[in-house]
């Protein structure tokens, strides 16, 4: 139970510490949409659907974080051609603009976050935590 109670406070510790940077760099970005907008800037123009997948999130939790990027100027839906029903997310120009800024905010935490570990404690970290993800996923 403490592993459990630990990854969570480390989770929250990310999150708000990432949210804190964000703003300081004066970046409109919550670390929740900030998930979203880096699977964007690696592959643009994705269905809600793979977004909900490649973030963990259920379609209403997406639906409502999309509505958010959306009236933020970050992103646009864009009915699908091929799937009427299906609605296809693009980064806007500022969501592209933000990038360097949100990346440079993202690295300063994490370097934060880190010091003090060495690469071998970085590694094994990295493992423990995907075998606990493999573990629950199957």
């Amino acid at each position: 139970m403490v592993f459990a109670i630990l990854n969570g406070r480390v989770s929250s510790s990310i999150n708000k510490s990432l949210a804190t940077e964000f703003k300081t760099a004066g970046i409109d970005l919550t670390p929740e949409g900030w998930t979203v907008m880096i699977f964007l800037w690696e592959k643009d123009g994705v269905s809600q659907q793979a977004l909900c997948n490649a973030t963990y999130r259920d379609k209403p939790g997406m639906t409502r974080l999309l509505d958010t990027l959306e009236k933020k100027h970050l992103v646009v839906r864009v009915t699908d051609r091929s799937d009427k029903r299906s609605k296809l997310i693009f980064l806007t120009n500022e969501g592209r603009q933000i990038e360097t800024q949100a990346r440079a905010a993202t690295q300063r935490m994490l370097s934060n976050a880190l010091k003090g570990l060495d690469a071998d404690e970085l590694i094994i970290s990295q493992e423990v935590l995907k075998q606990v993800f493999k573990n629950l996923s199957d």
